[in-house]
């Protein structure tokens, strides 16, 4: 488990790439041999030229250690191998090369001109093909009839298909941290899973999204995310904008943190659940707790006082530093995160 943390920590140094675009050219196909079988004992053989192999294809698989894009930082052009004609006797051609990009769980691929997202891998292994190689032709003994026993005709390949690519990555986790910078969303990831992301008493000390594995009663686990904090007008690109409110979208469960000293706690709550909204109305749909943190100077009395001004919503009370409420926190994230989906 500890090893599996560092990995997902690696998200949280400067080489955290989540976008790439990337040309990409499939290879064509080969020819059909337009071949006679003749020699000196059969002068007139008829037709036996082969198929083309199969232009390669371009693949992108899933790859449950990979937590970045970085290794595609700066491969812009990834040409698949083109097939080779076919030869006598019928033999076919040999299909060309394809090309295997291992991407990380999560990564949705568009059309860069477009922006059509054309799928998304989510599985360990999962393989889609971003753009098929160009079939390969067929040989004259296909053409061969009664009336033309001799075709001179056999198909030429396909071409490949070529074209600009978007690699867009969302975050997988089972749950996501949101609020405004310096809500102490990186001191509760700190606290309750191996992640060490880096903590200040200033916004925007994430700037990436970070992963923790939290570990759970029976050798159970989930993994939480430390999304980079909200502004408002996140969802029209301000602050880090589309950069993080994308990472949000992956996660079951969505834990609101709301520091104990801010001036009104349920209008912060309903600025937070506004930019989700604006950015996908969905996200509203998902599992959600309120938490309010570094609590751990709040009496009975101010606690009372927060519930009644969050006019019925749930509220759980927390401080990362003083490790109060977190095996309580624990267990309500743990239920929602079973709870089944509508």
């Amino acid at each position: 488990m500890a090893g599996f943390s560092r990995t997902l920590q690696f998200m949280a140094d400067s080489n955290f790439i989540d976008y790439v675009k990337i040309f990409c050219r499939s290879g064509k196909g080969g020819a059909g041999s337009r071949h006679y079988n003749r020699t000196k004992l059969n002068p007139r053989g008829g037709p036996d030229g082969g198929d083309g192999g199969k232009g390669g294809d371009i693949v992108l698989m899933g790859n449950s250690q990979l937590w970045t894009l970085l290794h595609l930082k700066y491969r812009k052009h990834v040409f698949a191998g083109d097939g080779v004609g076919g030869s006598e006797n019928r033999s076919t051609g040999r299909s060309g090369d394809s090309i295997v990009l291992e991407v990380p769980l999560g990564t949705v691929a568009k059309d860069a001109e477009t922006g059509e997202i054309l799928f998304e891998i989510t599985e360990e292994g999962e393989k889609k093909v971003l753009i098929p190689g160009g079939r390969g032709g067929l040989g004259n003994w296909h053409f061969a009839t009664s009336t033309n026993q001799a075709p001179q005709y056999a198909q030429p390949g396909e071409p490949g298909i070529e074209g600009w690519f978007i690699l867009e990555l969302k975050v997988l986790a089972d749950v996501g941290l949101v609020g405004f910078p310096n809500a102490g969303k990186s001191t509760l990831l700190s606290v309750i899973t191996a992640a060490k992301p880096e903590i200040a008493d200033y916004p925007f000390t994430t700037l990436v999204p970070n992963l923790g594995v939290v570990e759970y009663r029976n050798f159970k686990s989930f993994v939480i995310a430390d999304i980079p904090g909200i502004i408002e007008g996140a969802h029209e690109g301000r602050g880090l904008g589309h950069r993080f409110l994308k990472h949000i979208e992956r996660n079951a469960v969505l834990l609101f943190l709301i520091p104990a000293d801010s001036n009104d706690h349920m209008a912060e709550y309903q600025t937070l659940l506004s930019e989700l909204e604006a950015f996908n109305p969905e996200m509203l749909l998902k599992q959600r707790q309120v938490v309010v943190s570094k609590s751990d100077f709040l009496d009975d009395e101010l606690k009372q006082a927060i519930r009644e001004q969050m006019q019925g919503v749930d509220v759980m009370f927390i401080s990362a530093v003083a490790q109060q409420g977190l095996m309580e926190l624990k267990d309500r994230l743990w239920q929602l995160i079973q709870a089944p989906v509508d």
